[in-house]
């Protein structure tokens, strides 16, 4: 039988944490950032952790389940 493969975007996005929880960026940084505050352009560099309901279908993407 052969090994599922997990889905290249998702491999390229998330990371799993030792708790197993799904780590991600934030969006809204890569262009357009005259107009932006450093407030706000600060705050999107640190990483979030992905919402409980979308943890599933993105653990399925990464095949971890």
């Amino acid at each position: 039988m052969p090994k599922m493969k997990t889905k290249s975007s998702a491999k390229k996005r998330f990371k799993v944490t030792g708790s197993g929880k799904i780590k991600r960026k934030h969006a809204f940084k890569s262009h357009i950032l005259t107009k932006k505050s450093k407030k706000r352009k600060l705050a999107l560099t640190h990483s979030a952790l992905v919402h409980k309901t979308d943890e599933r279908s993105i653990k399925e993407q990464l095949r971890i389940m």
